[in-house]
């Protein structure tokens, strides 16, 4: 089928591989194009098979997948990457996102809820297990320096937490989408993340103080 999302499954273990393999498979709307057990051969077959979406090992048996991100994402430009690890370290859900990837998933996870987390990735939405959410927010609960929001931008903050888009949240603050996206930026730039899911989960993190 032409509209199948194409899939490159990193993982050294074949055992879990091939259970990802078959879960995606059995969605149907996916086509997973390749395997790979190593970095190299991620790369490899990354530029061969340009991928709509690749799901990355953290730990691979010759370098690190955080290390590989940006060269997959030059290897296969537009691919959307989601990290696949055992570890709900918080420091590296942060690491993996500001490397580039859009997903952090942890092994164990059902096959319901990986088919779900892929298709949001694929969609454009960043997506973080929620035992790995949950330790990033306790970590950016407590952060070394808070820094200092205005109240409009504790506004926009608190929308974005909640999910909504830069268009829905100038329909309820009642500015323009540029104003919006000029506060957007200004918050990633304070809060020192690289994207939206991290912001909403430092709002996430202010609220539950």
């Amino acid at each position: 089928m032409s509209d199948q999302l194409r899939v490159l499954v990193v993982d050294d273990h074949p055992l879990l591989r091939q259970g990802v393999v078959a879960t995606l498979t059995s969605a149907r709307d996916f086509d997973v194009v390749a395997e790979a057990s190593t970095a190299a051969e991620a790369l490899h077959l990354a530029r061969k098979t340009r991928p709509d979406l690749v799901i990355l090992d953290v730990g691979l048996p010759d370098r690190s997948g955080l290390e590989v991100i940006p060269e997959i994402a030059r290897a296969s430009p537009g691919a959307k990457i989601a990290m696949l690890t055992v570890a709900d370290d918080s420091d590296l859900v942060v690491e993996s996102l500001r490397a580039g990837a859009t997903g952090y998933l942890l092994k164990g996870v059902s096959g319901a809820e990986l088919i779900a987390a892929v298709r949001q990735i694929v969609a454009g939405q960043d997506y973080v297990s929620p035992a790995a959410a949950t330790n990033v927010v306790q970590a950016l609960a407590h952060p070394a320096h808070k820094p200092e929001l205005s109240d409009r931008e504790r506004e926009v903050l608190v929308l974005l937490r909640d999910g909504l888009t830069n268009r829905e949240i100038a329909e309820c603050l009642f500015l323009s989408e540029k104003t919006v996206k000029h506060y957007v930026t200004a918050l990633m730039r304070k809060l020192q993340v690289r994207n939206r899911v991290e912001a909403a989960v430092s709002a996430r993190s202010a609220r539950d103080e």
